[in-house]
């Protein structure tokens, strides 16, 4: 089994900031127009709708981290940064460019294993990505509330169509056969995450275990893509969204860390317009990183290529690619 991981690691400033308050005007209730009772058959009672999930309390270091990350974001949005428009006049690329940062992105990776966690080290690979369908489902903590679950459920259900429409490889949501697992998970739930982890991903290694139970602050989600014995296609995946982020971290932390686990799974500083850039100037997944995504599930790569065999034929399809515009 070897072990993929990458995601939005903070520097001095990370992903979110000032507290935002909108106002709003509450109507005041209007009483029901009076209803004719409906008829039913004597002796039969309508079924009860199951009740909503009532979350957990999360604890005082859950709801310090909800403060540290809205606060975050507040400061970046201030700066002009989790840009959400997808690229524009001031964000143009050629061609060169694309295939360069495809190279650096799709056949680097972010970061090393070491016995004491992950270390942030780029390390030159073979390009990655799945030849199976990618079937998602998204788990939740006991501590996330039920409108925050309805929310990210349709944000993720949302965003796995894009990327099976830009990709071309076959992706939906699956409940009962899943290999991507969407984990949003407050600090206390993932704490207390391990048995279900292992469940997830049989055999997996004490040190990725360690990688998602040990945390540090900065780092705001990361994803581990897992293929069996050694092969460079994708067998299993698993994200970690802090739940703790406000509703725009969470967002970018879907788009970077799924598309990270399809295979795009290094950063770098020359990628703009793009999400696979610590700078944190966009939060969404951009026109330039769609063509990422169509270059990595094009059928003249193959999948296990070493960047020196990849390189000219991601050239060639940056240059195609450049030259038709967007789908």
């Amino acid at each position: 089994m070897i072990l993929n991981a990458g995601g939005k690691l903070g520097k001095a400033l990370g992903l979110a900031a000032l507290l935002i308050l909108a106002a709003c005007e509450v109507a005041e209730p209007v009483a029901p127009p009076p209803t004719t009772p409906e008829q039913r058959p004597i002796g039969l009672v309508p079924p009860a709708l199951p009740p909503a999930p009532i979350a957990a309390t999360p604890s005082d270091a859950s709801r310090a981290l909800s403060v540290h990350f809205q606060r975050l974001q507040n400061d970046l949005m201030a700066r002009g940064l989790l840009r959400t428009d997808g690229g524009g006049p001031d964000t143009t690329f050629t061609d060169t460019v694309l295939a360069r940062n495809f190279v650096r992105i799709a056949l680097f990776d972010e970061f090393v294993m070491t016995p004491t966690g992950l270390r942030a080290q780029p390390t030159l690979s073979r390009l990655r990505r799945w030849e199976v369908p990618v079937k998602f489902t998204v788990q939740y903590g006991a501590t996330i509330p039920e409108d925050q679950r309805l929310e990210d459920s349709q944000n993720v259900r949302n965003y796995v169509s894009r990327l099976s429409r830009v990709s071309g490889q076959p992706m939906s949501m699956n409940d009962t056969d899943p290999n991507f697992h969407v984990l949003i998970l407050n600090e206390d739930d993932r704490l207390g995450f391990e048995g279900e982890l292992r469940a997830l991903v049989p055999g997996i290694d004490d040190a990725s275990v360690g990688a998602f139970l040990n945390v540090p602050r900065d780092t705001l989600c990361l994803v581990l893509a897992f293929s069996q014995d050694g092969n460079p296609q994708y067998s299993q995946a698993v994200a970690l969204i802090r739940g703790e982020h406000p509703d725009l971290m969470r967002l970018a932390c879907i788009h970077e860390e799924l598309a990270q686990g399809l295979g795009l799974a290094n950063d770098s500083p020359q990628a703009r317009p793009s999400i696979f850039n610590d700078d944190e100037e966009f939060g969404l997944l951009t026109t330039h990183d769609e063509l990422l995504l169509k270059m990595l599930y094009d059928d003249r790569l193959q999948t296990g290529m070493a960047a020196a065999e990849a390189a000219p034929i991601a050239r060639v399809i940056a240059t195609e690619l450049t030259n038709s515009g967007p789908s």
